[in-house]
């Protein structure tokens, strides 16, 4: 195929100039380019100019987990074969990880060259805002834009309860732009849409949040399985069991994800600090620089929090995503793990001293 009909055929899955120059090296070999749509087990579908193909990673499978080959990647491809085998993938934009489940604290790769990180929160059940900022520490690390879509607003009851449950989600992401949704209804699918059509977005949440009702609203037809949530939480049942990249009719990419129990950090110190951003703005005025924002005097954060200007459930969340962050850290890096031991000895040392203060000795 001419490169004119490999752009015109894989466009809709976002390829571009800058994709065909980085696949430039890899033409000569006799590859093709295409777009990972799922993996699974070892192998993985491609999306090519010339169709959907299955290629095995065989030749991608490094001990680090977080370059193995994922949904979302842009892959140099062997064009026949039984099996055909990726042989590469592209450098990626950006890369959305979380940490596992396992004590080695790997990082696992959810998906790749991301544009928008759309975090679906169900408003059938109570909002939990700690979970949310979570999602967007993940998300402003990875490189996308998070956008937070408030799924299932036919279950609240009225406009003033949705207005108020905006405005907390609004307070708990600065600089993120806040939508409400009804798959149901279709009410305000249309400026999603709009959101989605520039790029590609994963759509991410906790099982029950109504990602797969939205994915099949976006796309316009039912292509993934949807059960209802339990009535007892608001949980729902996995029925998305991998990561699926889909084409949407009105442009952009839509990568869905299973519904995830644990959202661990990975090495998300600047995505943490984009999500308090009003933090960060007031360590700047801390008397000590290295403020640690407890009880040090001079502390411009404490004095927020006393003020009432900074809610004091903000700087525990903060505090907590930090400590959590810094141990995953710690973990692989042994000037952290040096660093956090000398923080802990000097914790130990005020304590001690401030008993025997109060003993009077």
């Amino acid at each position: 195929m001419t490169s004119t009909s490999v752009y015109s055929a894989l466009a809709p899955y976002g390829w571009d100039d800058a994709w065909a120059d980085e696949f430039a090296p890899y033409e000569p070999e006799g590859l093709v380019p295409g777009r990972v749509i799922r993996v699974d087990r070892g192998q993985c579908d491609v999306q090519t100019a010339d169709g959907l193909l299955r290629a095995d990673t065989a030749f991608v499978t490094p001990h680090d987990p977080l370059r193995v080959v994922c949904t979302g990647d842009w892959v140099a491809v062997e064009p026949g074969g039984n099996p055909r085998y990726v042989r590469t993938y592209l450098p990626r934009r950006t890369a959305f990880v979380r940490s596992t489940s396992s004590k080695r604290s790997e990082g696992q790769i959810l998906a790749a060259n991301v544009d928008h990180a759309i975090i679906a929160v169900s408003l059938a059940v109570e909002l939990d805002l700690g979970r949310i900022e979570r999602f967007l520490a993940l998300a402003w690390e990875s490189g996308a834009q998070p956008v937070v879509v408030l799924t299932k607003a036919d279950l609240v009851p009225d406009a003033v309860t949705l207005a108020h449950l905006v405005q907390d989600v609004e307070m708990t992401a600065p600089g993120v732009p806040v939508l409400t949704v009804s798959a149901l209804d279709g009410d305000g699918l249309d400026v999603l849409v709009a959101v989605v059509s520039g790029g590609t977005s994963v759509l991410l949440g906790q099982s029950g949040a109504g990602k797969s009702t939205l994915a099949n609203a976006l796309v316009g037809e039912d292509v993934m399985d949807v059960r209802a949530a339990r009535d007892v939480d608001g949980k729902g049942r996995h029925t998305t069991t991998t990561r699926n990249l889909l084409a949407l009719p009105g442009g952009g990419v839509l990568i869905d994800t299973p519904g995830l129990r644990g959202v661990g950090l990975f090495d998300a110190e600047s995505g943490v600090g984009q999500v308090f951003s009003e933090i960060s703005e007031l360590a700047e005025q801390c008397r000590f620089h290295d403020c640690a924002h407890e009880a040090e005097p001079g502390c411009a954060v404490l004095a927020a929090v006393e003020d009432g200007s900074l809610a004091e459930r903000r700087l525990e969340s903060y505090r907590k995503l930090i400590r959590e962050n810094q141990r995953i850290v710690a973990k692989t890096d042994a000037r952290v793990r040096a660093e956090l031991r000398r923080e802990w000895k000097r914790r130990g040392a005020e304590g001690r001293a401030a008993m025997e203060f109060k003993r009077g000795r």
